[in-house]
């Protein structure tokens, strides 16, 4: 039996994705476990596949389009299998979205028409039990309807568009009539809350108001209602941060849609500065012994490869977490989590964003492990070919950005991780050694803490456990 194929989550964070290649086209047969598409998240390429199998009846979908997260992408069945009714239900041109439509134009005629007799009103609530039945099917049928649409609407900016059909300029979200066109859940959704249906703009096929409108109608209103009477929230700010600046009319300038990555990293972010109170510790230390360190440890690796810097500092990070677990923990609303594995995430800077892949249990491998474990990583992260579970998990995060001179700066902890490690460029200034004034090497370390998790004597015992570590280097070799 056919059946509509929604876009499936591929990673933790994913609300869309971008359907960069169908990998099977319509008309071949699938196997479970069949590689069926490359989907673009938020955190990466991923693969799409099925577990069931079949024919690729029909792909709803074109490559390149933004599709929302449990959307209909495609339609799986048996060879020559008929798919019009799901057709017609993706597209929403069916039968049942017509029937609910007339009854719920019924309904409102029978306000509006007194002149009716006895018979025809007697006919019309015989017809209300069916009315019922079909307004549960219509709402669902106007969720897929809206899902399939939104793709094309994230991605330019636009009005909707079907992808079964494309919806004319001229029409409008009402009728000839001049009623609103709105499902009925969208209706009862709108009477019980006082929302205006004129006021709100329809994400279904012909502009049709579907429950979603109404919903995020509401969150704006509610959102308002806040602001003015001075309580602040991220909606409002959100709200508030999408409104664009005046520009002078003599200043040219280009509005670039925002990727999936870049929306999620917009969001994740200003969530994270907006809920989790930051607080900042900062240290310097003598890095001579650790650069020197580092090369008798390349010279004894040889052709076997190449520690860097920033591998022995994500190794101390994972020694000084062991030292310090209170730092290895997450706030979780009611309590806090302590992990009892030490993973550490390392920020990647990529094409439009960054991601942050994962060094599993870093504090039990050596630094040469962790070396390859992080250039493998990073070089499938720029080619957006890692996997889900490459990308979760992190307990802490190393963001490094002495490469490009930076000597110190202030990271943005990703949640749920109560801390994140700032690194910064190699600095030579003048230090006191033996008492003389001599040209030292000196790196800075910022961390950012969660204070709802870490106090500034735990932060402060976490970088003096790191800094102990990374000016003996030896000890990151025990």
């Amino acid at each position: 039996m056919a059946q509509i194929i929604g876009l499936p989550k591929l990673s933790p964070t994913m609300e869309e994705g971008v359907l960069v290649k169908w990998v099977k086209q319509e008309g071949e047969s699938v196997e479970p476990g069949d590689l069926v598409a490359e989907v673009e998240t938020d955190k990466a390429n991923m693969d799409f596949n099925l577990e069931d199998e079949g024919v690729l009846l029909k792909l709803l979908v074109a490559e390149g389009e933004t599709v929302k997260l449990g959307a209909p992408v495609a339609i799986l069945g048996e060879e020559g299998e008929d798919i019009s009714d799901l057709l017609a239900e993706v597209e929403g041109g069916g039968s049942a979205s017509s029937d609910s439509d007339e009854d719920d134009d019924e309904d409102e005629d029978d306000d509006d028409e007194s002149e009716d007799d006895e018979a025809e009103k007697a006919a019309k609530k015989k017809d209300k039990k069916k009315k019922k039945k079909d307004k549960k099917k219509a709402s669902k049928s106007d969720d897929k309807q809206a899902n399939a649409a939104s793709g094309a609407q994230a991605r330019s900016g636009k009005a909707p568009v079907n992808p079964l059909r494309r919806v004319g300029a001229d029409e409008k979200k009402q009728d000839q009539g001049g009623r609103v066109l709105a499902s009925p859940l969208a209706k009862t959704l709108a009477v019980e809350n006082a929302v205006d249906l004129r006021k709100v703009d329809g994400s279904g096929p012909g502009g049709r108001i579907v429950e979603r409108d109404v919903r995020a109608a509401m969150e704006r209103s509610e959102g308002t209602r806040k602001d003015e009477s001075g309580s602040s929230t991220a909606l409002a700010v959100r709200e508030a941060g999408a409104a664009p600046a005046p520009i002078p009319p003599d200043v040219a300038y280009e509005d670039r849609p925002l990727s999936s990555m870049r929306k999620r990293i917009a969001q994740r972010l200003t969530e994270a500065k907006q809920s989790i109170p930051h607080f900042y510790l900062t240290r310097s230390f003598d890095i001579e012994p650790l650069l020197n360190f580092r090369q008798r440890l390349n010279t004894l690796l040889g052709d076997r490869g190449r520690v860097s810097v920033n591998d022995m500092i994500i190794k101390g990070v994972a020694l000084a977490l062991r030292r310090v677990p209170d730092c290895n923990a997450s706030f979780v609303g009611d309590a806090i989590r302590y992990f009892t594995r030490v993973n550490v995430g390392v920020a990647v800077a990529i094409e439009d964003g960054l991601v942050t892949p994962v060094v599993r249990d870093a504090d039990l491998k050596g630094i040469g492990v962790i070396g390859n474990e992080v250039r493998d990583l990073a070089t499938r992260a720029r080619s957006r070919r890692l996997k889900g579970d490459e990308i979760t998990g992190s307990t802490f995060t190393v963001s490094n950005l002495g490469m490009f001179g930076i000597e110190h700066f202030e990271a943005i902890i990703n949640p749920p991780e109560a801390g994140i490690l700032a690194v910064g460029t190699t600095v030579e200034e003048p230090v006191v050694k033996d008492g003389r004034i001599v040209v030292g090497k000196r790196m800075r370390l910022t961390m950012s803490c969660d204070h709802r998790v870490i106090d500034g004597a735990l932060g402060a015992r976490f970088l003096q456990e790191l800094v102990d570590l990374l000016e003996h280097p030896e000890s990151l070799a025990l």
